[in-house]
């Protein structure tokens, strides 16, 4: 479904919007007076189904619907907001409140509050606003001692603290003095070019294959490829526009020509509406089930290597640079800002560094 016509089928002026739940699933009830073209509408552009229990049509409550339908999105669920005291509440959604004004991602705005909820839970009915610089260091101290939180982790946390004193309370770079840990360097994992074409002949389903083929074939994070749009992909130019993506960059990269018969093919079996890749109620495929498309493709394969998905994004740039292409060319097309981000995969695939013998071989008998 394109944006105009998504706007003219949730125009609220048509009918009342509200949420609710029906056989035990959380739903976007529609309620309005009959009007035959727009359930017409409705049928052929929405997974909308009829309750006659409760007369009235209903949506599956995803973030999909509710961006359509203008609903606010939950960064975190009602479990996690049920354990903030009544006092720090108010801070709480103060905070979500300035990520939504500095206009974070969803996921950063999730990751963020999740991260304050925890020194939240912590503190119960203390106010967060009166904790002294002395007390916060102890509680990192308790993160690192206690809690035993990774580097990233830790970093993760320090991060979200100090944007609720420093954007919220407007406390200037408090956290100056408080060290954070040394992250690891830690080089990407990759598979090997064997492993990639194992991955796409143990992939049956037309869908899926495309899914994993386009995630290496064009360097694609996770939410890149869910967010992928039919109207993104230019087979002309064979060249395909990645909308927002980390940063909320606009970046152009290479369609791959192997995979233009499967994608006519796919889009004729699947007749996706507005995203290329598409879940069982609509909107885009979920983040979830194109990680599990992954770890299924792997398990199918026997490639017993410890990877996410994310790991044909790597392998994509490791083999660009194995195969010639200037490192300058990789970082634009991996949407990196920093040069240096890119030179990392120089380290993957040194292969004049996988020459160099050992002395140890040198010593061996020539007979060997």
């Amino acid at each position: 479904m394109d944006t105009k016509n998504a706007k003219e089928i949730f125009d609220p002026k048509k009918y009342e919007i509200t949420l609710g739940t029906h056989h035990k699933s959380n739903v976007i009830w529609l309620q309005f007076a009959y009007d035959a073209k727009l359930i017409n509408t409705l049928r052929n552009n929405t997974t909308a189904k009829w309750s006659a229990s409760q007369k009235a049509w209903y949506l599956p409550d995803n973030q999909h619907y509710r961006r359509l339908c203008n609903l606010e999105i939950d960064f975190i669920g009602k479990e996690v907001m049920s354990k903030i005291s009544a006092i720090n509440m108010p801070e709480f959604l103060k905070f979500q409140n300035m990520l939504v004004l500095k206009g974070y991602s969803a996921n950063t705005s999730r990751t963020y509050s999740i991260e304050f909820a925890q020194l939240l839970y912590l503190l119960k009915d203390f106010p967060v606003h009166h904790l002294s610089a002395e007390k916060l260091q102890s509680y990192f101290l308790y993160c690192h001692k206690e809690l035993k939180l990774s580097e990233n982790q830790i970093h993760s946390r320090i991060n979200a603290i100090k944007f609720y004193y420093e954007k919220v309370l407007h406390q200037e770079k408090m956290f100056f003095d408080i060290p954070r840990p040394k992250k690891p360097l830690l080089l990407p994992k990759s598979l090997n070019t064997d492993d990639i074409k194992k991955l796409f002949e143990v992939t049956k389903n037309i869908k899926h294959r495309l899914i994993l083929q386009l995630c290496y074939g064009m360097g694609l994070r996770v939410s890149e490829i869910v967010n992928l749009k039919i109207s993104d992909i230019d087979s002309k130019s064979m060249q395909v526009m990645i909308q927002r993506a980390k940063g909320k960059k606009d970046r152009y990269v290479n369609l791959p020509k192997t995979v233009l018969e499967d994608l006519r093919s796919y889009y004729q079996n699947y007749r996706p509406k507005e995203y290329l890749f598409e879940g069982q109620y609509g909107g885009q495929f979920s983040i979830r089930s194109t990680q599990l498309v992954f770890k299924e493709a792997m398990k199918k394969a026997k490639i017993n290597k410890q990877i996410g998905i994310h790991g044909l994004r790597h392998s994509y740039a490791t083999h660009l640079l194995e195969y010639g292409t200037d490192i300058s060319h990789i970082q634009k097309l991996m949407g990196h800002n920093d040069i240096k981000t890119t030179l990392i995969y120089a380290h993957v695939s040194d292969k004049n560094t996988a020459k160099v013998k050992s002395p140890l071989d040198f010593m061996a008998p020539k007979n060997q």
